[in-house]
């Protein structure tokens, strides 16, 4: 076995590390704007998710693509009061959908835990391996 190869399963944890960091960033992003209505684009902000892909041959870890916006279209809610109405009174709103953007948010929690609790385990073996070659 390589030294390369050896530490071959602390990369993969990294690089996952690395795209639910950016995915918890995404989408605490996106709670913080669910009701966001005017952007310097114009319009409702637009809800935004990461594309992930397997690196090489999918036993090297996973990366971020991209943040790209949704593409689904903005809900309308009827508020006359607001300064972003139409003239019938309604106001475009981003389509996010808080709880579904919490399950997201628990998810990457989850999997960014899992990716550092796999690192510290083969940090304690390469220790332990350093430990019992004395």
């Amino acid at each position: 076995m390589t030294h390369e190869s050896m530490f071959r399963a602390f990369d993969i944890s990294g690089s996952g590390l690395h795209a639910e960091w950016v995915r918890l960033q995404v989408v605490a992003n996106n709670v913080a704007n669910a009701e966001t209505t005017r952007t310097p684009e114009g319009g409702p902000y637009q809800r935004r998710h990461v594309v992930f892909s397997t690196v090489l041959d999918g036993l090297n870890g996973v990366s971020v693509q991209g943040v790209v916006p949704s593409e689904s279209p903005p809900r309308t809610v009827h508020n006359p009061g607001h300064p972003d109405a139409d003239a019938d009174g309604f106001v475009a709103m981003p389509d996010i959908k808080v709880p579904l953007e919490m399950v997201d948010l628990m998810t990457a929690s989850r999997a960014y835990e899992a990716n550092l609790i796999a690192m510290q385990n083969f940090k304690q073996i390469c220790e332990e391996t350093l430990r019992l070659l004395r």
